[in-house]
């Protein structure tokens, strides 16, 4: 019986060629990237290190205000002793089998760190679980509330503080994790050797820099398994290709639907897989759907402005949209940034006495910036002015850049979730189409960029009357007296709904506002087939002074908005045509749906 137990194991074991072969492909590839790196430091010459983000200057800061309350620090330091000797205490009687209670420290119930059982069922892992919640707490409590600190300083405290705190979960070290603990058991370490090679693989790819794989990319094919709705280019500018759906009802509305996508991001979020596209929905609700398709720019493009956007952009597209079908009004709808500047193009619009909008919707847009939420942890002057050398020198801003910006905000689901999964685990990213647009980010030009940030997220001079010209048209959100729809989301971390609703009150015209559950992609691409999350409005749409009164005031609905927004759209006009093929139409097809400027990714190397 002894012999095949000793086969058994030793078949267990991993073959040592490989592993000496794996060993020398990694130190090969590490050699090479370390060398690669030390060449381009050489090149770049020494520098002194800076604080371009402000983020040491505030930490002394608030370090000064801290030590200047020598009682407050002791008792917060105290307070934590007390939680650790609980702690102990708790463990100890787990520990000997005794009953221990309730514990002193658990996470949320969404945090997806802890789920594994073990840190619940081992009194080991749960005491470090415990013991790294309770300092997390007590970390982020003493910061977040020094007496003294100016509000800039004090919100990058709290989130570099939670970058810190994220950072050195135990979920992300290969000892203290359960899961990992138990594949690298298992795997004889194979999991860390295969996981080292990814990282080398990211490293790789980003040419020195690291980007964090989220998923597998190359499981995705625009207009073969994502972005799928058939359609034809039927226009484009510099700025834009203008896409129009083929129809899939014998009538549709009178008016045409144009979708104005963000540029910080691609359109198909909007058309990411049939059974969730808003863009098929509306199509099979007898729309007759464009979508702008913002493109990619390059150093060529860094003198377009933000006129550049709405000149060349939305008004070009209500243009080639009349043009094509004939129509005399159309409904605009315009997601996040793009509903900022359709926002812009219905004030635009409204100065020259244009009507051929005849509503404007609004998902998780922001037109009053007073309270941009923690993306206000990177707008001040000393930032900005950094970002602007780096991007007036190449002429655009870096989509990574910004979506790594974007990442932090969640941190644990977009960084460190991934970083336990392919480096320590060892395991490649799961092909996700929703990542897969994440991670499929844009460049933005410079000109336009700095007009962006500086007026409206700083000087927030969008919701000021004539505060900002566009194409010299002073623009006036008071002046849209078209019905408007907005759609906010409770969770949103990018668009703070009660933000987008101090927005929404400096329209001139009817606004219906709505607040969905979930947030800024979940709540919006949210089907009716899925009957998820619920949506809150109040009785006759009335627009209370305050967002904390609008809730009071809300009724909850179940299930999803979309069929809310499409009565209100048919309540506005609900008139028939027959369907626009947009072959038969005026302007000549250039190419079949998604078109070429979406399918511009951008190059890591080149890029980096």
């Amino acid at each position: 019986m002894a012999a095949p137990e000793k086969e058994v194991a030793k078949s267990e074991l991993p073959d040592p060629k490989e592993v000496a072969k794996t060993y020398a492909e990694v130190a090969q590839r590490a050699s090479k990237l370390l060398a690669d790196h030390m060449q381009k430091q050489v090149k770049k010459g020494l520098s002194a290190p800076s604080d371009e983000l402000g983020i040491a200057q505030a930490f002394m800061d608030m370090m000064g205000k801290l030590l200047a309350n020598p009682y407050r620090l002791a008792q917060a330091q105290m307070n934590l002793v007390w939680d650790y000797f609980s702690l102990w205490q708790h463990s100890m009687m787990r520990f000997t089998g005794m009953g221990a209670g309730s514990p002193i420290a658990s996470p949320a119930k969404d945090d997806k760190r802890f789920k594994d059982e073990e840190w619940q069922e081992h009194f080991l892992f749960d005491y470090i679980k415990q013991s790294y919640l309770i300092t997390a707490r007590h970390i982020h409590d003493t910061v977040s509330t020094v007496d003294g600190l100016d509000d800039q300083s004090q919100k990058k405290v709290n989130f570099y503080t939670r970058q810190y705190i994220d950072a050195l979960s135990p979920s992300n070290f290969a000892m203290t994790n359960p899961e990992v603990f138990r594949e690298t058991v298992k795997s004889h370490g194979q999991n860390l050797i295969k996981g080292l090679n990814n990282l080398l693989r990211d490293v790789e790819e980003g040419d020195g820099n690291l980007r964090v794989k989220m998923t597998d990319t190359t499981a995705f094919e625009l207009g073969r398994n994502v972005a799928t709705t058939p359609g034809k280019v039927v226009f484009q500018t510099e700025m834009m290709q203008l896409v129009q759906y083929t129809p899939s009802t014998p009538d549709v509305s009178k008016r045409p639907l144009m979708i104005v996508p963000p540029w910080i991001n691609k359109f198909y979020i909007l058309d990411l897989r049939e059974k969730n596209s808003y863009i098929k929905w509306c199509v099979d609700q007898g729309h007759t759907v464009f979508v702008i398709s913002w493109v990619n720019p390059d150093e060529r493009l860094a003198e377009k402005s933000f006129d550049s956007y709405l000149l060349e952009g939305t008004l070009a597209a209500v243009d080639a949209i009349i043009e094509q079908t004939g129509a005399k009004e159309i409904n605009a709808a315009g997601y996040c940034l793009g509903g900022t500047l359709l926002a812009t193009t219905l004030a635009y619009m409204a100065a020259k006495k244009d009507k051929r909008i005849a509503s404007g919707t609004f998902f998780t847009t922001m037109t009053d910036f007073a309270d941009a939420g923690e993306l206000s942890v990177f707008i001040d002057e000393g930032q900005i002015a950094s970002l602007e050398k780096k991007m007036f020198e190449r002429g655009y801003l870096e989509g990574s850049e910004m979506a790594g910006t974007f990442n932090m905000l969640r941190a644990n689901d977009l960084i460190w979730s991934f970083v336990v999964n392919n480096y320590l685990m060892g395991k490649d990213p799961f092909p996700f189409d929703l990542l897969y647009w994440n991670s499929d980010s844009t460049r933005m030009p410079a000109k336009m960029h700095s007009f962006y940030l500086r007026n409206m997220y700083m000087k927030n001079l969008l919701k000021v009357p004539g505060g900002i010209e566009v194409g010299g048209v002073p623009i006036d959100l008071s002046k849209i007296k078209v019905p408007t729809y907005f759609i906010s989301t409770i969770e949103d971390h990018i668009a703070p709904w009660k933000s987008t609703y101090a927005g929404a009150r400096n329209f001139g015209g009817n606004v219906r506002f709505v607040l969905g559950g979930s947030g800024h992609i979940a709540g919006i691409v949210n089907p009716p087939a899925a009957n998820k999350y619920g949506y809150w409005v109040t009785p006759g749409d009335k627009l209370p002074e305050t967002a904390d009164e609008f809730f009071a005031g809300a009724e909850q609905h179940p299930g999803s908005w979309w069929t809310d927004w499409q009565a209100w759209l048919m309540g506005q006009d609900s008139s028939k045509v027959p369907a626009r093929d947009p072959v038969k139409g005026k302007l000549t097809v250039l190419e079949d749906a998604p078109g070429s400027f979406v399918k511009a990714r951008l190059d890591a190397k080149k890029a980096a």
